[in-house]
């Protein structure tokens, strides 16, 4: 049975125009729109989807927002990853349950809260974000959609000063210079491990492929995402005129083995 929408839980309320208003329910609280007001305890105790109407008429449907939603319409401190970006940075960097996984760039939360829901349980993230404010807006939206009861630690410094933690199965990188950070990647990753960068220019990715070619990496690619919906009604088919195309590009590699100690022969 689908579980009843609840005081203090987030709502994405959706109108016929599909413009999307992300609400916190309050008892007793109002959401103003200029289509009218809708009350909030007329979606407290509702299940998902319901449709509700606001003082004028209007029509809204409340739905429980998926994490992409979520990251759509949350609040921000530093410029979010996409979840076009998201989903492809979860396969590329193979992100599995109960991964060890260094963040640092944690921003405003988005990518982070992907990590965890792959991760698990049994697994856990140590962010580095050298601004405070940013590390404190990306735990607040990570807690209000996951809840306060995840393996995540976020620390203010700065990751090119070095990492302490050890045996990391991923560093998942979301900053200028990360070509700065694959020497102390290479220190903290366990073998077969991998490292990937987001960046929004060629230029920026250029520089990263030189230090990871000189380092202890290997099968190196970089790749881009472009996003193209379509619209589709009746016999109109054709791709939607505007599309999401350049965020970011996405550059990764895997982590080589020290090299074997060889042996001289001879009795």
């Amino acid at each position: 049975m689908s579980r009843l929408f609840a005081a203090g839980e987030r709502v994405l309320l959706v109108d016929n125009r599909r413009r999307r208003h992300l609400v916190i329910l309050v008892d007793g609280g109002q959401f103003h729109t200029h289509a009218g007001i809708i009350a909030h305890d007329d979606v407290i105790g509702h299940v998902d989807a319901t449709t509700v109407r606001t003082t004028r008429g209007a029509r809204l449907t409340a739905l429980r927002p998926t994490l992409a939603e979520y990251v759509l319409e949350m609040p921000r401190g530093a410029q979010v990853i996409y979840p076009k970006d998201i989903g492809p940075i979860l396969m590329l960097a193979d992100i599995f349950p109960g991964a060890r996984i260094l963040e640092s760039g944690v921003g405003s939360g988005a990518l982070t809260s992907a990590l965890l829901r792959a991760i698990g349980p049994t697994g856990s993230i140590k962010g580095y974000e050298i601004r405070e404010d940013f590390a404190k807006r990306a735990i607040e939206n990570v807690h209000g959609f996951l809840g306060t009861d995840v393996p995540l630690d976020v620390e203010v410094r700065d990751v090119y000063e070095g990492i302490d933690e050890r045996e990391i199965d991923r560093v998942v990188l979301d900053l200028p210079e990360p070509w700065r950070v694959v020497k102390h990647a290479a220190d903290v990753l366990v073998p077969g491990g991998i490292m990937l960068a987001y960046l929004p220019t060629i230029l920026q990715v250029g520089r990263l492929k030189e230090e990871l070619s000189s380092a202890p990496f290997s099968m190196i690619e970089t790749i881009e995402v472009l996003h193209r919906s379509w619209h589709v009604e009746g016999q109109s088919i054709r791709p939607d005129h505007r599309m999401v195309a350049h965020t970011g590009f996405l550059t990764v590699a895997r982590h080589l083995a020290d090299e074997p100690q060889t042996t001289s022969g001879g009795e």
